[in-house]
């Protein structure tokens, strides 16, 4: 008998969605498994976000089976599961550029495909932005159904609730796919596949309400108790209707996440039958499929290059300790002295390092999920009642809050401290996750103090400095990344507030960096020596209050100043043009340039191209103080400045 020969990969075949449309519903699970493990093979030589992707693999396989994308608009929110959506909208021959220079970006992101009607990076929005295209769509717009699919996480944040409550009384057809992957849900095959085939052969059911009794009423009776328990997922409240019903959704659910039968028929009943909002709790599980994933503590969340067959990732050896680790624990040595110090944090335990001052004091750290707005005036409640709040947030993220910056916080002149992560260029992230305007946003609010740390050394100076002051809100801000390799004092120094630092002086160039670009601002201070010049190299420390001392000295002292910071225009070299403008210090010619994240958002790459990019290497600030040192010709260095 002659032997089976292998078949043909199903995903060879697949250039879009219309070619899942013309697949049988077999083919889709095996496609499925398919593109599960292009998915891991793929972000096994690029890294990236694994277990996210690898839950909604049979989800992405069906949405697009059953929708008419793009015609249909799915909106995928934070976008960490893109990636199999990536692979099935004509970008399998890209995938392993992910988050590389040039590549796909980690995210949806419209002006890289049709495909991706809105991009997304930071979470729950999908649900608000699913709405809008509703309304286009009901205003004669050219757009089909919206489809918003949304994690367990995600939707417990405020504006996921905002999003919930308008499209409920709005009542427009509208998907919401929840979906959950903190709860395991196994329905038996055979009463919830005969019940789903009674609907695809076409059983009348009234409405959506009716599906969802109906898949309720075929389970037996301990999985109908926790069917039940997970229609409360938000609230936790007991009744009849659930939180999505109360607020004008019909609901349905839950559904097995990873029977592709489940999945097709209940999205093609939904379709068929909605007549308004429709929420779909869909039960899945991170990292499904691979067992290093489904095993991992993240459940594989966000991982380097690794070797597919066993998971390990390559782990780059030795080097400097991560700011975000200096970080952690100087905050922990510092509550182990104070213990009025708490830490606050939304959703990033480890990401911003709270987890290492957890382990040792867990009652006085708070991870509030994905609530930035929370997390600061929760912050600011604290610190009204005597406590010294630490709030730790990206600088990305933190933007989320602003206003609570300013009306909870800056306002009321209540002493937070925040610590600021992932400040400037980050890497693979790309421009989402750019930490690029805590300084122009933090700096242009009355009595907050802004530092900014130039390496790990500071970095615990500055963590010693916040602790200490309790004179209204504070901040500190500090990259991804490994530190500088500096030697870490014992314990951090109590700096005084408002006060920079000389490294080196010279009479030509005065190179003024604040924060973490002054190692690119020292290198090209010895560029410009090479070549004859005499340059001063001072390290800000603060924004605000500016050291006015200081920045005249080198204004008086130099005909050109260079200032140096990894943040956006409106920032630190702002701050200190409009205090020498101020002083009149321009009326005796000297030449003033900034060095800073040009007026563009930069897409992903290497954090040193990315800053090559944005015209900040120690070559471009040395060709800058050179040309500034030429435009500015004979005229005589100022010898007083009032």
């Amino acid at each position: 008998m002659q032997a089976d020969r292998p078949r043909t990969p199903l995903l060879d075949n697949v250039a879009g969605p219309s070619d899942l449309r013309r697949m049988s519903d077999a083919e889709l699970d095996r496609l499925a498994g398919e593109l599960r493990a292009e998915v891991i093979s793929a972000v096994s030589e690029t890294g990236g976000h694994l277990g996210s992707g690898l839950g909604v693999v049979e989800l992405s396989v069906a949405i697009h089976a059953v929708f008419n994308t793009p015609m249909d608009k799915l909106i995928w929110d934070v976008g960490h599961q893109c990636y199999p959506h990536k692979i099935l909208t004509g970008r399998r021959d890209r995938i392993r550029t992910l988050r590389q220079k040039d590549g796909l970006s980690g995210f949806t992101k419209r002006a890289e495909s049709r495909f991706d009607p809105f991009g997304a990076a930071h979470s729950s929005t999908s649900i608000s932005a699913a709405l809008g295209f509703a309304v286009g769509r009901d205003m004669g717009q050219a757009t089909g159904d919206a489809i918003a699919v949304i994690g367990d996480g995600a939707i417990s944040a405020g504006m996921a609730y905002e999003a919930l409550n308008n499209a409920g009384a709005e009542g427009r057809r509208l998907f919401v796919i929840l979906n959950d992957n903190e709860m395991s849900i196994a329905p038996p095959v055979g009463a919830m596949s005969r019940y789903l085939s009674g609907l695809q052969a076409g059983d009348p059911l009234a409405n959506m309400r009716s599906l969802a009794e109906g898949l309720e009423a075929v389970m037996p009776r301990p999985v109908r108790d926790g069917a039940r328990r997970a229609r409360q997922l938000v609230t936790g409240l007991a009744g009849s209707g659930t939180v999505f019903e109360n607020l004008g959704f019909d609901y349905v659910g839950p559904v097995d996440g990873h029977d592709m039968g489940q999945l097709l028929q209940v999205l093609r009943a939904a379709r068929a039958r909605a007549t308004g909002p429709v929420l779909i709790h869909c039960c899945t599980v991170k990292g499904k499929g691979y067992a290093p994933a489904e095993t991992s503590a993240d459940r594989g969340h966000g991982v380097a290059k690794f070797d597919p067959a066993t998971g390990a990732q390559v782990k780059k050896a030795g080097g400097a300790p991560s700011y975000t680790s200096v970080f952690g624990t100087a905050l922990t040595e510092a509550a182990a002295r104070d213990a009025d110090i708490v830490a606050v944090t939304a959703a990033m335990p480890s990401g911003t390092g709270i987890d290492i001052m957890a382990k040792r004091f867990p009652s006085r750290v708070f991870d509030v999920g994905i609530a930035e707005q929370h997390a600061v005036t929760f912050a600011a409640g604290m610190a009204a009642s005597g406590l010294k709040p630490f709030c730790a947030i990206y600088s990305t993220f933190l933007q989320r809050g602003f206003d609570q910056v300013v009306h909870d916080v800056a306002l009321q002149g209540l002493p937070v401290r925040f610590a600021i992560d992932r400040a400037g260029l980050v890497g693979a992230d790309g421009a989402t996750h750019a930490g690029a305007y805590d300084i122009a946003y933090l700096g242009c609010l009355p009595g907050v103090t802004v530092m900014a740390a130039a390496d790990e050394a500071e970095l615990k100076h500055m963590v010693a400095t916040a602790a200490a002051h309790d004179e209204g809100p504070i901040s500190f801000r500090f990259p991804r990344g490994a530190g500088e390799g500096v030697a870490l004092p014992e314990t951090g120094e109590v700096l005084e507030i408002g006060k920079g630092r000389v490294l080196q002086e010279g009479e030509d160039i005065a190179l003024l960096s604040f924060g973490a670009h002054l190692g690119p601002a020292r290198a090209a201070a010895g560029i410009l020596a090479e070549s004859g010049l005499s340059v001063t190299l001072a390290d800000a420390r603060f924004a605000k209050p500016l050291d006015t001392d200081l920045v005249l000295r080198l204004a008086r002292r130099h005909r050109v100043l260079l200032t140096i910071e990894q943040g956006a225009e409106g920032g630190f070299g702002s701050v200190v043009m409009h205090a020498l403008a101020r002083l009149g210090a321009f009326d005796r010619g000297l030449a003033i340039r900034n060095i800073c994240l040009p007026d563009r958002f930069i897409d992903q790459a290497a954090p040193a191209e990315m800053y090559a990019a944005a015209g900040m290497t120690a070559a471009d600030i040395a060709a800058t103080a050179r040309a500034a040192l030429g435009a500015q010709g004979k005229v005589v260095p100022l010898t007083a400045v009032r």
